[in-house]
């Protein structure tokens, strides 16, 4: 089998002998051998009709489902149900031009992912109004932010898409949102991503896949993935230890000033004790890509980082001095050498002092 399209569909009887008709017109364009899954969720009359379809359209196929629903799991079901070596995935509501089909085949030939965007030149939201608007780009921009692999992808929670079967070969989706794709781009085997332009189209008939349940379902599954991808994990959790070492390095700072001590000394001292406190953490928790990293090899660990965080210190030394210089309160330029020291220390401590191995499991999923 050539292709597999896999429709998930909620109430979408009026749309269902339409967007069949012109899948077959689209693909009558390139010679393939093709099957199209319903997974359907439905409460009306929608599965007397695709078992109406199905037995007049040898390539249709669906399963009606009772017990689970959601957009996600029936994107996963249709993967598990389906033969073909490249999938597609797209709406029932015809959003989603079936006509754009073959473009996406044939650029599954070269590519191990394909999406097609609304969002890079030549695109089209549709003309959504502008709440749909700003909750697109709302959720985009979050996850964008959220996860790195998102960042060079415009159109990160599309609904439309293709992939080679090996894509997900061998791995575990956990679709508890109905952006399936973003659960693919973190956990899929793939080495080539390509985004084409296509044209959305505003819904004629059905009902709206959009509320608020789901709003949260996606937000809640980008922290999960958030989770489970160490390279994102491992920015928070930097970020989470350089929070518990700002309270620490503060408030030693704040006693040594009560106690007279000059602030330049009091500056030093905060730093390096706040320092050992925080390559503890890292260690432990930050970069544990390493569990049975042996004491011996921490301890050499150490002097990498007390190199990068002396810098750091500097440039926090720094921040007082130009403080003090310009008559403004120290705490201002001690708070200020902070921040931007923990720039230079995570990018240096990332690709110095924990420098993972090539072939690294951990450096894949950066």
């Amino acid at each position: 089998m050539d292709l597999s399209i896999i429709i998930p569909s909620y109430n979408e009887g009026n749309n269902v002998f339409m967007i069949t008709h012109r899948i077959e017109q689209a693909l009558a364009t390139i010679h393939l051998e093709y099957e199209i899954w319903f997974i359907d969720d439905s409460r009306d009359n929608t599965p007397q009709l695709l078992n109406q379809l199905a037995d007049q359209n040898h390539h249709v196929h669906f399963v009606h489902r009772t017990e689970t629903r959601g957009l996600g799991t029936a994107v996963v079901e249709g993967f598990q149900r389906s033969a073909g070596k490249n999938i597609i995935v797209m709406d029932a509501d015809l959003q989603h031009p079936p006509e754009l089909l073959p473009e996406i085949y044939l650029a599954l030939q070269t590519h191990d992912l394909v999406i097609p965007s609304r969002f890079i030149d030549g695109g089209s939201d549709g003309g959504l109004n502008l709440f749909r608007k700003l909750v697109s780009l709302v959720a985009r921009k979050i996850g964008q932010f959220g996860i790195k692999k998102f960042r060079n992808i415009s159109d990160c929670t599309s609904g439309y898409f293709g992939l080679q079967r090996k894509v997900i070969q061998n791995v575990k989706l956990n679709p508890s949102s109905w952006k399936i794709l973003m659960e693919i781009l973190v956990k899929g085997h793939y080495q080539s991503c390509k985004e084409i332009p296509y044209h959305f189209v505003q819904r004629d008939v059905g009902e709206s896949k959009m509320s608020v349940k789901e709003q949260w379902n996606y937000l809640r599954h980008l922290v999960q993935l958030i989770w489970q991808s160490p390279a994102d994990r491992r920015f928070y959790l930097f970020c989470f230890v350089g929070v518990l070492g700002l309270f620490v390095n503060l408030v030693i700072f704040n006693l040594l000033l009560d106690v007279k001590l000059y602030p330049l000394y009091a500056s030093v001292l905060a730093s390096l004790l706040s320092m050992v406190h925080n390559f503890i953490w890292h260690d432990f928790v930050t970069w544990n890509h390493h569990p049975n990293t042996s004491n011996w090899k921490r301890i050499l660990r150490f002097p990498k980082f007390l190199v990068v965080s002396l810098i750091g210190i500097g440039i926090t030394v720094l921040f007082v001095h130009i403080a003090l210089v310009m008559k403004l309160s120290p705490m201002l330029g001690q708070i200020s050498g902070i921040i931007l020291g923990v720039f230079w220390n995570f990018f240096a401590n990332h690709h110095w002092t924990w420098k993972t191995k090539a072939g690294d499991p951990s450096l894949r999923s950066g």
